[in-house]
């Protein structure tokens, strides 16, 4: 792919051509990248789409013109699109990534997923600047229980000297980060309820009742905020990082590479549970959501 420059007449130009390709609301319905023209993806997941179009406006905002093609639906389906050159920008997770073109990988934590990753990138593509905000499975405890015993982190749990139970799904007992795994990386001993929601509703209630005193849960889920939960800090990497992080292509130049790294830098993890939960609780859309937090971040 050639790389994109500004001049004020390509991007005009761009923007009537863009009009025409965006009147589909068919995934890939532009097809290749004309290299005027930034084609951002998503997944089908809502919290995909806010970070996609985060992505647009602020690209929109200095004058780059955008093609939208989101919620394309999962990992198996869009790579293969951005390998291939369809799509030239797409908010990813760093540790889910990473599985996917080294299934073997032995990283866990931050630092070391996001070198391992920067490695298997394959040619014609790169990952840009991961954000502190994440979105991945977290032992979550209640407000309450975390201001008892000052927990933060998942250490901190060697030192509740009353009986803990952790809920998740079923198959989490016999999993690395189970009860087994939490005893051998941290020393910390608890008991196993099966609760088949995923950390779903039935879960938060578990723990708001006092059932269990550990859930599994994703740190941007917006039950967190909404029942007033805390997640702790797994500074051992039992739960594979991952971090929102920018997929790039070729054709994404270096100040377009730079206006989503200013992004990635200011877009934190409750800023993300934030975001998320205005989806799902009041129902906004992502165009809203994205630019409320453009205007509160003010970045540039």
């Amino acid at each position: 792919m050639n790389t994109r420059t500004k001049a004020l007449g390509a991007v005009a130009l761009a923007a009537v051509l863009t009009a025409t390709a965006c009147s589909s609301g068919d995934p890939l319905s532009s097809g290749d990248s004309d290299g005027d023209t930034i084609v951002i993806g998503s997944q089908d997941y809502y919290s995909s789409e806010i970070i996609a179009e985060v992505y647009a406006q602020s690209l929109e905002d200095a004058g780059f013109t955008v093609d939208r093609q989101f919620r394309i639906g999962q990992r198996e389906a869009y790579l293969p699109e951005i390998e291939g050159g369809s799509i030239d920008l797409f908010p990813e997770y760093t540790g889910p990534l990473l599985q996917y073109w080294v299934p073997d990988t032995e990283a866990r934590l931050s630092d070391d997923v996001y070198a391992a990753l920067q490695e298997a990138t394959p040619e014609g593509l790169r990952v840009l600047d991961q954000s502190p905000a994440t979105d991945q499975d977290s032992y979550t405890v209640t407000k309450a229980f975390a201001d008892e015993w000052s927990l933060t982190t998942v250490d901190d749990l060697a030192n509740v000297t009353v009986p803990m139970t952790m809920g998740a799904n079923s198959e989490a007992e016999n999993r690395p980060n189970g009860p087994q795994g939490l005893r051998d990386t941290y020393g910390v001993e608890v008991g196993f309820t099966p609760i088949e929601d995923g950390g779903g509703p039935l879960t938060v209630q578990a723990l708001n009742d006092g059932d269990i005193q550990l859930a599994i849960i994703y740190t941007a889920d917006p039950s967190i905020t909404a029942n007033d939960l805390v997640s702790l800090e797994d500074t051992k990497g039992l739960f594979l990082a991952s971090h929102v992080v920018p997929l790039a292509s070729d054709n994404v130049n270096d100040e377009a590479a730079e206006i989503i790294n200013a992004v990635s830098a200011a877009m934190t993890a409750e800023d993300l549970l934030a975001m998320n939960a205005r989806s799902v609780n009041e129902e906004l859309p992502a165009e809203t959501i994205a630019k409320d937090w453009l205007a509160e971040a003010n970045i540039g």
